[in-house]
């Protein structure tokens, strides 16, 4: 399960709280084995091929999804999640067919993700993987990018408090959207703040 929501002062801290933001899911690039629920802010990874529409922007391979809108300037949320899921935030011009790293969250030079399971960490980029020493694994990641910055920050939330798990540094050349998978369910219940429509 994966929940990107805002959960008032005791989930974030003051400094990342302006920042929240409600994101979207783009059904024109769900995989067809995630099904959609609850108003499509639930995401179910399943073996039953569902019957959307052929769309170009569909991922025909991976069980991946991304957002809708184009992140241009400060954005946090927060993500709860089961069985193993990759976090992602990726240019809109990923790949959405065939089985090739260029079509994976984290397997391109613009894509940057965070897998979780219940063991361990690890990011990932550019098909890279290195895994993060911590000592425990929370099921609620924080997310905070800074597109002027230049910077995308994931945090392991416990009891409120925000542990810095790995900080990528880059210069983001286009708006970025959020990517995942889903290795059970995965919950888009974000809040927003300040995003742009990649239709505007």
């Amino acid at each position: 399960m994966l929940r990107v929501e805002p959960r008032g002062r005791r989930w974030m801290i003051p400094g990342l709280k302006k920042y929240a933001c409600e994101l979207t899911l783009d059904t024109n690039t769900v995989n067809t084995n995630l099904k959609l629920s609850n108003n499509n802010r639930t995401v179910t990874e399943v073996k039953e091929n569902q019957l959307y529409p052929d769309h170009p922007d569909r991922f025909d391979h991976w069980p991946q999804l991304l957002c809708h809108d184009g992140l241009t300037g400060r954005c946090y949320w927060e993500v709860e999640w089961e069985g193993g899921v990759h976090i992602a935030v990726t240019y809109r011009g990923l790949k959405r067919k065939g089985r090739s790293a260029e079509s994976m969250l984290g397997g391109t030079s613009h894509s940057w993700s965070l897998y979780c399971c219940d063991k361990y960490y690890s990011v990932w980029h550019n098909n890279g993987g290195t895994v993060i020493s911590s000592s425990s694994v929370s099921h609620r990641v924080a997310v905070y990018v800074d597109v002027p910055a230049g910077t995308l920050s994931f945090y392991s939330v416990s009891w409120g408090s925000l542990i810095h798990l790995h900080t990528f540094n880059t210069t983001f050349t286009e708006p970025c959207i959020l990517g995942s998978d889903s290795g059970l369910v995965l919950q888009c219940l974000c809040v927003q703040k300040k995003i742009q429509s990649m239709t505007s």
